[in-house]
Formats: C-alpha cells, structure tokens, sequence
C-alpha cells in the first residue's frame, strides 16, 4: 500500500509540474504575441509620423496635397515647418505634376506666414515645370490668405471667406485695477522702454504710436506680397487693404481669387492628374506633446523674465 500510494503522489507531482510548465509556456507566448503587436504598432505609429511618406504611392502621376489647417503659428498643425516640409517632399517626389495647398485658416503668426509665402515663391522658381496652386475651403483670412497670394492661381468655393488684409496686436489694460484689490506691483527694468506696452500701466502716446507705426510696417509687407503675387489681376479698392473679408464670389470679381474650385477639381481640370495624395506632414503623438511642452516651457521662461506682457502683431 505505501508503494502504491508514493506511485500515486509521483504522478500527481508530475501531472502538476506538467500544468504548470503548460501555464509557463502560455504566459510567455502571450508575453511574446503582446510584445510583438507593440513593437508592430510603434512601427506603424513611427512610419505615419514620418513628413511625406503618404506621397510614396504616387508612382507616376498625382497632385499633391499639403494642408494649411488651422491658426498659423509656430507650435499648431499650420506651421512653416510642417507645411513648407510637405511642400518640398512633394516637390522633390518624381511622380509629382501639380501641388494644391488646401487652406483653412483665420491667420495668425505674421512670421510663420510670411516664411511660408517666400517658401512658396521660391519653389515656384526652383520648380518652374510644377504649378502651385491654392485652394480656399472655409476661410483664408490674413496670413491665410497671405500664404495664398503666394500660389501661381487661388480657387475658393462661392462662399468661402477671402482677404482680412491687415494687422491686429490686441491686449488688456488693468490700469487702477491693482489699486482696487490693495496689490502693489513691483516692476524693475533696465531701458526706458523695457515695460513697453505694460498692461497695468496707461498706454502713453509715445508708446502708442511706435506701436501703430510697427504695425504699419508689417502691413504694408503683406500688402506688397499680395501686390507681387497677385498683380494685374487685382482689382483694388479703398477698402482692398483695409481688413474686410469678401465671400470667395466676391474675392473672384476682386482680383483676390481666380476662379471657383476644389481640391478634386483642380486637380483633374487644371493640373491634369486626377489622383490626389496627401503629403502633408504627420507628426506622432510623442513629437507633439514634445513640441507643446518645449513651447510651453519657452514661454513661461520668457514671461519669467518679463519679455512678454501684450499679445504680439497677428494676421487675422
């Protein structure tokens, strides 16, 4: 009997190391299957984030896309380094006959338009055999449309909003406010006008007036690049640069836009290659949140320092 029961007990002992072994291997085949799928998908993740890569099934002839979506600014979707990136990878692509820059935009950053418009120009030179066209959906307003006067043509939908040709720096004044609350604000500067436009202190007319006259100067910049881009075929009014917008209708009888258009049929009625591939940059999620934390992290260095008290000029 006791040989028979220790008989009994050494196969339990190994029926149960064999469930356990079976158990071992299963977790590690889900460990490895789990760890694969992850690797797979970093992949992917990494290939989407990579500028331009959706231009490499063009295999002989597309139009390119690039987006202008957005506020322009230098941290947003609408950036001069993303969209002038998607201009030059499409550009540099071989199965490239035309590139539509499909915009959507109030404005914003007078330099971020500004690099994007002379990039614009420049590849149309650099690239003489490829047309540049702009395509206006809801909105090309201020650096929008600065960016858009840029394009060999401008096509907009009937209803469209076209122009805001102007120059805007806004802020608040909390002069007397402080008083109220019993705050004292303790300002300390090297330079007279280091606490320019200092939003707890009044506005004076020196002030004012070197600000409008900056302003000034940034309009008529835009003004001349809408002049350069645009040329016999504007139609100027008094009110051209006086920041109203037009319908996109409006903006075709203005000089503003050339005709009613689409990114489709552009590219089948005017560049000739019906399919339309998107080369418009896509940053992964971790690029992203890393350019928002640095951008995040600069302003606050330069609020520290007092560099920043009045919102800066804007194209909208």
């Amino acid at each position: 009997m006791a040989e028979e029961g220790w008989e009994r007990r050494a196969l339990e002992a190994l029926a149960n190391d064999i469930v356990v072994e079976r158990r071992r291997a299963r977790r590690w085949s889900i460990f490895f299957r789990l760890a694969t799928l992850a690797v797979v998908a970093v992949i992917a993740l990494g290939l989407l984030g990579i500028p331009g890569k959706h231009g490499a099934i063009c295999l002989d002839r597309c139009t390119a896309l690039v987006d202008v979506d957005g506020e322009i600014d230098r941290d947003g979707r609408a950036s001069a380094e993303i969209v002038i990136g998607g201009l030059r990878a499409a550009l540099d692509h071989p199965g490239t006959r035309g590139v539509v820059l499909r915009i959507n935009s109030p404005g914003g950053s007078p330099v971020q338009a500004g690099q994007i418009h002379d990039e614009v120009v420049r590849l149309r030179k650099l690239h003489p055999g490829t047309s540049i066209h702009a395509v206006v959906e809801e909105m090309a307003a201020s650096g929008g449309y600065y960016i858009a006067a840029a394009a060999e043509k401008v096509y907009v939908d009937k209803a469209s909003l076209v122009g805001s040709i102007g120059v805007i720096m806004d802020g608040f004044g909390f002069v007397g406010t402080l008083d109220k609350l019993g705050v004292e604000r303790r300002v300390l500067s090297a330079g007279e006008n280091k606490a320019f436009l200092d939003p707890f202190a009044p506005l004076s007319d020196r002030h004012r007036d070197y600000a409008q006259t900056m302003l000034a100067d940034i309009h008529r910049q835009f003004i001349d690049a809408v002049r350069a881009g645009r040329g016999a075929r504007l139609r100027e009014t008094p009110e051209t640069y006086s920041g109203l917008v037009w319908n996109g209708e409006r903006a075709v009888e203005l000089g503003l836009a050339d005709a009613v258009g689409t990114v489709e049929s552009v590219a089948r009625d005017v560049i000739g290659a019906e399919q339309v591939i998107d080369f418009t940059p896509k940053e992964d999620l971790a690029n992203r949140f890393a350019r928002r934390l640095g951008a995040a992290a600069g302003r606050q260095v330069l609020a520290t320092l007092g560099a920043v008290g009045f919102g800066g000029a804007r194209l909208r």
